[in-house]
């Protein structure tokens, strides 16, 4: 259940359900739940990763950011939605039941918005923050895309990146991209694989897309060619983005992608290559690699769209 605002600067508390009031802001969300019944323990009552802020006998209030809490964010058609779950654990013993509420807030998309749907902020072992962005882009990745429709056999430039403060240098990688039709995976979605396998793109083993060479270490840049999958459809990409040590390359931290005649080639340094080959197999790490690297990069996951395809010879 969506509940609209119908401009920047209208701000209205809506009731989307009996006992929970919903006032959201720009940047920021209060939610209330007021509890008839005595035997409830409002303090198990979660939003997203969020404790409430205060609580009382009779009611629950969260007062949060959006970067907090593992709000999910997302540009649709004309409207950008902030999406979490209030959730109640009820205790063992407890007459109680466990329960979920969608809380989503939405506003009029801003003119100046283009399709850099994820933001979230990141701490990474105490040590500065990173702010990972995906984000379509025009022709020669020089700004954001004037359209989010592309003819079949086109190339769709996407580039990720991820900004690093204060924090160590690290290497931006996409680790794994599905195309869906529906802005959240399920396990009954049908998908499109682009990236798999721990860094390969797939994708450019049946068509010509390919990683463009770096400009930054922080960025990564994907000409991706327009398929067939969802055609006329609104689609969106769901990737895995990975920031990682420039020096922990290894089977499972890698850009690869597949260059006719040459075969499978890594972005970073063609002369270790050979990181690749598994891509056509299995990738995975030594069991004591993988555990040496494990404290040398973080992961988010992030949506892409919609975006559309059209066929225009049809």
């Amino acid at each position: 259940m969506y509940f609209y605002l119908i401009n920047e600067f209208e701000f209205l508390v809506f009731s989307p359900f009996p006992d929970m009031t919903l006032d959201c802001r720009p940047d920021f969300v209060t939610v209330v739940w007021t509890e008839g019944r005595s035997q409830a323990d409002l303090s198990l009552f979660r939003l997203g990763s969020c404790f409430p802020t205060s609580f009382s006998a009779t009611q629950a209030v969260f007062r949060v950011d959006f970067n907090d809490c593992n709000f999910r964010r997302l540009v649709t058609g004309h409207h950008l939605m902030y999406s979490n779950d209030l959730t109640y654990g009820s205790s063992s013993g407890s007459q109680s039941l466990s329960f979920t509420h969608p809380v989503v807030c939405a506003f009029a998309r801003p003119k100046d918005w283009y399709p850099m749907i994820y933001d979230p902020m990141f701490s990474t072992h105490g040590v500065g923050h990173l702010v990972f962005h995906i984000a379509l882009m025009n022709d020669d990745f020089s700004g954001p895309a004037e359209s989010t429709t592309f003819a079949l056999g086109s190339f769709i430039p996407i580039m990720a990146s991820v900004s690093q403060k204060t924090h160590q240098p690290l290497l931006l990688l996409l680790e794994e991209c599905v195309a869906a039709t529906t802005p959240e995976l399920q396990p009954e979605s049908p998908v499109y694989p682009i990236i798999a396998n721990k860094g390969c793109l797939v994708d450019s083993r049946i068509s010509g897309s390919k990683f463009e060479p770096r400009q930054k270490s922080s960025e990564l840049q994907l000409s991706l060619q327009a398929f067939r999958f969802g055609l006329g459809q609104e689609v969106f990409i769901h990737c895995k983005l990975v920031a990682w040590d420039p020096n922990g390359l290894d089977l499972t931290k890698k850009a690869c992608h597949y260059v006719k005649e040459h075969g499978w080639e890594l972005l970073d340094n063609y002369a270790y290559s050979t990181l690749c080959d598994c891509c056509d197999s299995d990738c995975k790490s030594r069991k004591t690699r993988s555990i040496e690297s494990g404290t040398h990069g973080v992961a988010q996951k992030a949506v892409l769209g919609p975006l559309t395809i059209t066929d225009e010879t049809s």
